[in-house]
Formats: C-alpha cells, structure tokens, sequence
C-alpha cells in the first residue's frame, strides 16, 4: 500500500510594499553618500574644463608676483612697501602677497591642475588603447550616405570577383597607411572596414602629458635649484659660497653644501659701440666678457668668454651677463692721513651716455665718518651755464663730480642699508654748490682735500663691472624636453585627421564586380574630399578601370543607376553608423 504524501501548504507571499510618494509628484532624488560626494567630486576635478579653469586661475594667481615687490628677490623693498603703506600692507602681507610664489594658496592651484591634468589623461589613453587594439566599426548597409562616396566597376571577364575585388581594396587601404580589417568573406556581398588617424589622438595624449612634464620640471627646479646674483669688478674673483652673493634666493629645499666649489674671475669686459652711423651712433653693439674659471681649488685655469644671452656653464650653473658698467677707484684718506678706504667703487648707468649715480661710504674715517654722492661722466662736457654732463659712453674724458658729508652714516645701529644710497640726515654737508667750498670735481690721476682737516680724496683710474645672474636650474633640460614634445603633440593633433574607409563588393549577374566605397571623418576634415579623390584614383589603377572626365578632375561621379549598386537601396541605415 502506497503512502500519500501530505504537503504542507506554502505560505503566502506579502505584497510589495510600494515606496512612499512624495506629495505633488515630486521627484525624489537619491542620496549620494560619502563614496559618491567623493566620486563626484574626483569627476568634476579630472574634466578638462576644470583643468582649463585652473589654467587660467594659475595665470592669474601669477600677477600679483610682478605687480609687487616679493621677499625673495627683495626684502628690503617689501619693507619699505610696508613701511609706506601701514593699513594694506599687513593685509597684503596676510594675503601672502610679498611671497606670491610659496603661499599656500599658490601652492593649491598649483598641484589642483597638475593633479586633474593627470585625471584628464590617463582614461583617455586607457581608452585610446583599447580602441587601437579594436577591430574598425561595422560596415554601413547604405554607404551612400557617407560624407565620402563613390563606386567602381570592374568590367565582366577581368577574373575579378567580389572576394579578390576586397582583398586588393584592403591591398590599396594598407598602402595607404590605413589599419584594415576584412569582413564577410562567407558571404556574397564581402567588405573591408578601415580606419586611420589614431597619432592624432596621441598627439594629443603626449601633448598633456608633456604640459604635465613642464609642471613637475618647474616644481622640480623651485625645490631644488637656487639663483643669485653678484656684481664683479674686472680683476676681482667669485667663489661660489653664499658669502660671495650679493643675494641669494635657495629652492625650498636647497641646502648650502650642495654649492659646486668653482671660482671664476673677470679678466676684462669690453663694449663695443657703433661708430660708423650717424643715426646710431654710440648705442651698444656687443658686450664681451672674459673669465678664468676653476671647477675647483686644484682644478686648472681656463679662459671662457661670456656674451648676452649665450650664458657660461660651470658647476651645474649658468652664468648669465645681465648688467655692465664702471667703477671709478678712488682713494680716500681720513683727517689722520690714514688711507680709510681704496678700491673701485660701483655705479648705477642712468642713461645711454653712461651717466652714472656713484655713493661712497668711509666708515672707518677718522676722527669723523666720511660719506660722498655724485655721478661719474665718462665723457665729460661742459653746457653754458658751466654744468657738466655726459655725452658718450666711452671713458674719452672721465669726471667725477661729488658732494661731500661728514658725521654719522647710520651704520652701526643695526638697521640696514643700502649701499647706493646715503642718508645724510645726521651728517653734515662740506663740499657742495650750495657750501663756499664747492664741489669736488676729479679727473684720473687728480686729488682733493677736504675742508677743514677732515681728509683728501683721489681719483686713480677706472674699471668695468659686470652685473651676474647666476642659476641652478636642474629641472631646465626636462622643461626644454617637455616643452618640444608638447609642441610636436599639439601639431600632430591639429595637422592630422581621423578617418574612417568602408569598401563593399558584390558580384552583378551579368558578370561584373561592384565594387561601393564611403569616407567618413571624426570631426571636422577639409581634406577628406582629397582623400576620396586618392582612394578613388588608387582604386582605378588597382584594377585598371578607366575614369571618366568627371572623376579624373576630383569630382564625385553620382551614382544613380540602381544597377550599378550590389546593395538594394530599401535597406536602412543603422542608427549608430553616422557616428561611428
């Protein structure tokens, strides 16, 4: 006897329960949570409008470093700026405005671009792999429909059929660079699809790729490299210690001992001036310095010669002559008859004649300090009213014209100075025009003494100076790199196209080959016209079919003849083939 099998009834199932609408049909938005803020916000950061955006913001973050003065070129005038300017100055300086280019904010923008530059790139070439790697799109069913089109027809009894007529049209696409790839062979009505114009994509690729390659280089040279400069007499020496710079800006992490142990002196500096025109005539023409370097103590002498804008490298730096003038040496003697000072002084040009400002401080003058301030004339001449002034710049007829002060130069309260400038609102005026002793005028060779005991002063001779730029850029040969593979990315994605070649054969009863071929461009290309013309013409000549008139002065011969097309007119074109 068999036994039954009872089963117990299921359960039923609870209905759905619908999600609460909100009133009047509003839509209720879902919520993103943390991961999908953050999703979110990498998406907007890694766009390329944003990366344009922070372009132009970095420019702009830029100007305020050269509409004012910046603590790393020079202090002393973000003191004075801050000294004349009470109420904004603080603010500004708050702001970071004196230290433009190592205030945080500056910073953010600075790693906000090249961080969404890297985020712009890197799908884009993950994409751009993978449609290298992939076959051309899908042949088109109407190919009339093409920016380019155009068909051929191989005549009966050639011994072309639609299988070879694809196999020699994927011959002419290779010849022409085109990456092919042949379709339907088991079929009646065969075709090759092909694709070219892929180094487009990667120019633009490697174009922002380099723009972050320049980025880095910058940063690269900001943290460790360093500038200086230093103004070197003919006969003085420079040895590359920080002690030796007139001023010094280091990188953020630059360290002194990383200083190569080089010396370079200046021999000679020599200018050349125009002569032989009269519309010309005493402007520059070329300024040649000459230097004995050593790479270091024991190292032997050699003789370099620096010109503008052709830098001296020594050390890991580049010499750059930037600057020249004179330095008339001069004697000066304190009321002890005790040489107080000796040497050239440095002077500031003022104009094309050389006309130069000229400052000389004797603190070591005794019983009272000495100060004097006037100008250097290489080429002296006197006007009318028996007041000199310059009129070339060549040494022809040299003249020092000085005031001259004695007491407190305000040297020794610790406050600092500048050496082109005298303050004379504690010293006392002694040879002037407005004083019964007058000026001291001086030419080489001559000397004077002072009113009242308080010394002499004697001009000897004149010597050049050279104003030097020096430069620790280690991230300037990949700037350079960089910047040329920027330029040859940006070309190649301006100057090359990316196209696409369908081409579809079919046998006709009567024997011949038909043979439809269209072009179609991914964007804007004026020249695709031209390369139908190419295609065509190639095409021809494969299977040596005349072309008509028409078609041999570049235009499109229209195909009207339903005959003469190998794929019925009714079919339709898919919906993605004008995109593809």
């Amino acid at each position: 006897m068999k036994e039954t099998v009872v089963e117990e009834p299921k359960p039923a199932k609870e209905p759905k329960r619908k999600k609460p609408q909100p009133a009047g049909g509003d839509v209720v938005l879902p919520q993103l949570g943390l991961i999908g803020m953050l999703r979110w916000a990498w998406r907007q950061l890694t766009s390329m409008r944003t990366a344009l955006f922070l372009l132009l913001m970095l420019a702009v973050a830029a100007v305020p470093g050269s509409l004012f003065p910046q603590r790393s070129t020079n202090a002393a005038e973000v003191t004075q700026y801050l000294k004349d300017n009470p109420t904004s100055g603080p603010i500004m300086d708050w702001f970071k405005l004196f230290d433009v280019y190592s205030s945080p904010w500056f910073a953010a923008i600075y790693l906000l671009l090249f961080t969404s530059l890297i985020g712009c790139v890197l799908p884009r070439a993950k994409i751009h792999y993978k449609a290298m790697r992939s076959a051309p799109p899908r042949t088109p069913k109407r190919l009339s429909r093409l920016a380019e089109y155009g068909t051929v027809e191989i005549p009966a009894g050639s011994g072309i059929d639609a299988h070879t007529a694809v196999e020699d049209a994927a011959a002419v696409l290779k010849s022409r660079r085109y990456r092919v790839d042949v379709r339907d062979l088991d079929t009646e009505r065969p075709s090759v699809g092909a694709e070219i114009g892929f180094l487009k994509e990667v120019g633009n690729l490697i174009f922002h790729t380099a723009m972050i390659g320049v980025l880095a280089a910058v940063g690269f040279s900001g943290l460790f490299g360093y500038s200086g400069q230093r103004v070197l007499v003919e006969g003085e020496t420079f040895v590359n210690t920080l002690t030796s710079y007139d001023t010094f800006t280091p990188g953020a992490n630059f360290s002194g001992d990383k200083l190569s142990p080089y010396s370079a002196q200046l021999d000679r500096l020599v200018v050349k001036y125009d002569r032989s025109t009269q519309a010309h005539y005493g402007q520059p023409l070329d300024f040649t310095a000459t230097l004995s370097v050593k790479d270091g103590p024991g190292a032997e002498s050699e003789t370099k010669t620096l010109k503008v804008n052709e830098p001296v490298s020594l050390g890991g730096t580049n010499l750059y002559l930037v600057g020249n003038g004179y330095a008339p040496v001069v004697t000066v003697k304190d009321g002890k008859g005790d040489v107080a000072f000796q040497g050239p002084v440095i002077t500031i040009p003022t104009d094309g004649a050389y006309t130069s400002l000229m400052v000389i401080k004797v603190p070591d003058a005794k019983p009272n300090q000495l100060g004097f301030v006037g100008f250097f004339l290489p080429t002296a001449l006197i006007d009318e009213k028996g007041v000199a002034f310059g009129s070339d710049p060549d040494p022809f007829n040299p003249q020092l014209n000085l005031n001259s002060y004695t007491g407190d130069l305000g040297l020794d309260n610790g406050v600092p100075r500048n050496v082109y400038t005298l303050d004379t609102s504690t010293m006392t005026e002694i040879n002037s025009r407005n004083v019964d002793a007058g000026g001291i005028v001086l030419v080489p060779g001559q000397s004077y003494t002072l009113p009242d005991g308080n010394g002499s002063i004697s001009f000897d001779g004149i010597k050049r100076f050279a104003a030097l730029d020096i430069r620790h850029d280690p991230g300037q040969a990949y700037v350079l790199v960089f910047a040329v593979l920027a330029l040859a990315g940006l070309i190649g994605s301006l100057f090359l196209n990316r196209r696409r070649v369908w081409v579809r054969t079919g046998n006709h009863p009567d024997g011949r080959t038909m043979v439809e071929f269209g072009l179609l461009a991914r964007g804007e290309d004026h020249r695709l016209a031209g390369e139908y013309a190419a295609i065509n013409k190639a095409l021809h000549a494969k299977w040596l079919v005349p072309m008509d008139a028409q078609e041999q002065n570049g235009d499109q011969a229209p195909a009207t003849n339903n005959d003469s097309a190998p794929i019925d007119s009714a079919q339709q074109v898919p919906a993605a083939s004008k995109d593809q």
